[in-house]
């Protein structure tokens, strides 16, 4: 029999596969993009809400799984076309900071939308769904990080004061910084680089925060 816990993580792990966040995977088959939330897999009183069958059909018909390559992903057995493996639990997408500047990237909380991107593999374990690597291009964050260095960061991670995140503006600057205070109005960033200004932005200038939670030296 099959669990509710099981069939969302198979979810998951195709979305994973994909290179896609659940959200991600959702637009990808054409449904509304918070269907796959982790906030709509239970109702309001705590009950277990279920995919939808047509909800599961589209999923495989954009994806190009069948039906006993989802079922192998809800037992946990790894199904692989041959020639392909599946993808390790601690590969994630490798995005450029040019590139996470650039629009049509990443979706509105900040997973990298899409698919075709570089993976690179990273002795990190329990990674969050929706992990994602940004390697760092240029000195503005010396001597923190330098050109070249990996950033591992996760949307989903709760970000608090003196954690060290990136942010990307609505104007798709995208940077390195400290959190130093974050306001229901207001975001204070202080810089990585002595060289480079503190930052404060309204709330409706930025696109999207990420919690850096890893990163090669």
């Amino acid at each position: 029999m099959l669990s509710h816990e099981q069939v969302w993580a198979a979810i998951d792990a195709l979305a994973a596969r994909h290179a896609l966040s659940p959200s991600g995977l959702a637009r990808k088959a054409g449904l509304d993009s918070t269907a796959f939330n982790r906030s709509k897999r239970c109702s309001a009183d705590g009950r277990p809400r279920w995919p939808s069958t047509e909800s599961l059909a589209k999923v495989m018909l954009a994806t190009g799984a069948s039906l006993d390559d989802f079922i192998a992903l809800v037992k946990g057995v790894p199904c692989a076309e041959p020639g392909q493996y599946p993808m390790p639990a601690a590969s994630v997408p490798l995005i450029g900071f040019a590139q996470a500047g650039a629009g049509g990237f990443f979706d509105d909380a900040g997973f990298p939308a899409g698919e075709g991107w570089e993976h690179v593999e990273l002795p990190v374990q329990n990674l969050r769904q929706g992990a994602y690597a940004l390697q760092v291009q240029g000195d503005s964050m010396l001597p923190l990080y330098r050109d070249g260095d990996t950033l591992i960061v996760e949307p989903e991670t709760t970000i608090h004061k003196g954690d060290r995140v990136v942010v990307k503006t609505m104007d798709g600057e995208v940077m390195a910084k400290v959190l130093m205070r974050q306001t229901s109005r207001e975001i204070e960033l202080h810089s990585i680089n002595a060289e480079h200004p503190n930052r404060v932005f309204k709330r409706s200038e930025v696109e999207w925060i990420a919690r850096i939670v890893w990163a090669s030296q």
